[in-house]
């Protein structure tokens, strides 16, 4: 029997820049956001700000996870405390919705599959938003249907400006916060996960080369937000010890659906090239036909043909609207992009949840969130070694 999601109680973790994205995105679907964790100044102001009546401060998480008015538990948080917080809110019985990475090795990630194997375990969700995009969603229908024959290989990019210069400053540039991958890690993983969703198939080899450009970077003291810029009169020079971009080859699985065996892709990611904010752009190739989606131009997909004319396939207009339906607001040519990425994800987790688990999880699992550290891992050991890492 299911409940509506107003009666679902969400509390967040973190008042960074994607913290109150999350927020933002659980109002719009009419869900209560009844807490809010960080430190005591910013969750305070981020309480004030969106009328969230619980506030924990001084990043009391436990008192959060804890908490008889939250059923759903956002982590928003720096990514080294991912695991302990998730595990935290799984011991008290809540459902997850955690910011990717689900942790910052395998080993630790593992900790998590292990407690949702228990009976009666709750819902944990990965953000990986990118899949409920309705460009994302209508290709992957097309690649499963077989529209543009089988998958022959896939290849773009993900690249970002915001760490360009060498005072550009944010805590996921130190491996101790963010993980030994950065680039790859934050971003790459997005690329990654959007083409394994398209192509119903896992990336289970990897050839990388990593490079950091700013060996020697200078921050200003004290934290700088995600996509903020650092002014100081006064900067501290540390030692880089994560990647600034990576060149990857990949080797996905067989998909069940028959459309795509062992596919190989390439991509390439970068957070210093200058003059792209946020690129994400993929090629799906097939023996019939080909799909290509830009993340900053989200409402289009443009399909090529050898022996026809190609086309520009438009959200809301046919060939681009019934394999999208639940997962698309406005009608056409009303744009939809990034927010709404993240309300279409939230909708379908608290629908699994409200349903007790009836509809589909197209959100990435556990499963997903651990098989992409993974590999990461393989990414690292590969760049290292320069030779093909199995995943």
């Amino acid at each position: 029997m299911s409940i509506p999601l107003h009666r679902l109680r969400a509390g967040i973790i973190g008042t960074g820049f994607i913290g109150p994205v999350h927020i933002e995105a659980l109002r719009r679907l009419g869900v209560q956001v009844t807490a809010v964790c960080g430190s005591t100044q910013s969750a305070r102001a981020t309480a004030h700000q969106w009328g969230i009546p619980h506030v924990f401060g001084d990043h009391d998480y436990l008192g959060l996870v804890q908490s008889p008015d939250v059923d759903v538990v956002h982590i928003a948080s720096p990514n080294k405390v991912h695991v302990e917080q998730a595990l935290a809110a799984l011991r008290a019985g809540k459902h997850v919705v955690c910011e990717k990475p689900m942790g910052m090795t395998s080993r630790e990630t593992a900790r998590i599959l292990a407690a949702l194997r228990r009976p009666k375990a709750p819902v944990l969700a990965v953000n990986y938003m990118c899949r409920f995009f309705p460009a994302v969603l209508q290709m992957r229908a097309m690649v499963q249907r077989g529209d543009i024959g089988k998958v022959i290989h896939v290849q773009g990019h993900f690249f970002q400006d915001w760490l360009l210069k060498d005072t550009d400053y944010n805590w996921r540039i130190l491996a101790s916060e963010g993980g030994p991958l950065r680039a790859v890690g934050d971003i790459g993983t997005h690329w990654i996960d959007t083409v394994s969703f398209i192509l119903g198939a896992r990336a289970e080899a990897v050839l990388a080369h990593t490079e950091t450009f700013h060996k020697v970077r200078r921050r200003p003291r004290g934290e700088v937000q995600t996509f903020g810029k650092g002014h100081a009169k006064d900067w501290i020079a540390y030692d880089v010890d994560t990647e600034d971009f990576a060149s990857l080859l990949l080797r996905f699985s067989k998909a069940s659906h028959g459309h795509a065996d062992a596919v190989h892709a390439n991509a390439s990611v970068s957070q210093v090239a200058a003059g792209w904010k946020c690129s994400l752009y993929v090629g799906i190739y097939g023996t019939t036909g080909s799909l290509q989606w830009e993340f900053q131009n989200p409402n289009e997909i443009r399909v090529g043909r050898r022996d026809g004319p190609d086309q520009v396939l438009q959200r809301g207009t046919p060939g681009f609207d019934v394999d999208v339906a639940g997962f698309t607001d406005t009608p056409g040519g009303h744009p939809e992009g990034f927010p709404d990425s993240h309300k279409m994800q939230y909708r379908a987790v608290y629908e699994h949840v409200a349903t007790g688990r009836a509809t589909a999880p197209l959100f990435a699992t556990a499963d997903n969130g651990h098989h992409e550290v993974r590999l990461c891992e393989a990414v690292l050991r590969s760049s290292r070694s320069r030779r093909w890492v199995e995943v």
